[in-house]
């Protein structure tokens, strides 16, 4: 059964992560957590008296929370009605990333899904600071991003842009082949850059990608950076009609040392599209 951590802070876009979950994995048996976590940031630098008026904010956000996260119980046992998914509700007061990490230790979760609304300018330091904190400290567990818009169908092809300079880990490239067998969806492996001519640790790489994704239907791909890997990733997904993006996580890639550009946590919130992270292994 596969264990699935969903976040939620009872906003719009963490519903349409949640109903994104839900459709992803249709007809898998799957355990939900639903996981909700709460700490005023400011509790630690207060004088005695204003930390038992902490107390009481801390007893009325816990009151709230299992409140609404029987709302959402409630709305699951009325309109979901999928055999395989079960449902837990968990709630903490505590960091989010703390929160996570303790659940991937005693749960042994396989994937985490939250939504984001995305922005640009300004607006990303608050709207996306959640999503982009959790990708860049959680590094041990596959996370699906979903965009407040996105309005999942069905997952008939993922794009998953790589240069190949790493190692592929078979662990790490699990979740993405477990989805794309599941849906029968194509896999494109989209190569961007200014030159094409691989090295020899390349075309070994390249080899070991293609017998690691073996069982799975693959299409490779080729495409010139024209201003910005982001740019050149999300128009290529968008002509090539794809439904998801997936992106291995790894420390200081040879694409963002190239161009100083974050990809993943540009494309985390720009993309109209779910991101599935996958940890570097």
């Amino acid at each position: 059964m596969k264990k699935i951590l969903v976040l939620t802070d009872f906003s719009d876009p963490a519903w349409n992560a949640l109903f994104t979950a839900l459709k992803l994995h249709e007809g898998r048996r799957c355990h939900f957590y639903l996981l909700h976590t709460y700490e005023p940031s400011f509790a630690g630098v207060l004088g005695q008296k204003a930390k038992k008026r902490v107390g009481v904010l801390y007893d009325s956000l816990a009151e709230y929370t299992e409140q609404e996260l029987h709302k959402i119980e409630d709305y699951l046992g009325e309109h979901h009605h999928e055999s395989g998914h079960s449902f837990e509700t968990v709630s903490r007061a505590e960091d989010l990333v703390d929160g996570i990490q303790k659940m991937i230790r005693e749960q042994d979760i396989d994937l985490i899904v939250m939504g984001t609304k995305g922005a640009t300018g300004a607006k990303e330091v608050f709207m996306g600071s959640n999503a982009v904190n959790v990708i860049r400290k959680v590094r041990n567990c596959p996370i699906l991003v979903v965009p407040s818009e996105h309005d999942f169908k069905l997952l008939h092809a993922v794009v998953f842009p790589t240069d190949f300079t790493h190692h592929y880990d078979p662990h790490e490239l699990k979740p993405l082949i477990d989805l794309a067998k599941a849906w029968e969806a194509k896999i494109i492996v989209y190569q961007v850059g200014q030159e094409f001519d691989l090295s020899s640790e390349q075309i070994a790489n390249k080899a070991l990608l293609e017998k690691r994704l073996e069982g799975a239907v693959i299409d490779f791909r080729k495409g010139v950076m024209q201003s910005t890997i982001e740019a050149a990733i999300m128009d290529f997904t968008e002509a090539s009609d794809a439904d998801m993006i997936a992106l291995i996580h790894y420390q200081h890639t040879f694409m963002e040392r190239l161009t100083h550009e974050p990809v993943i946590k540009n494309i985390g919130f720009h993309s109209k599209l779910p991101l599935l992270v996958l940890p570097d292994l």
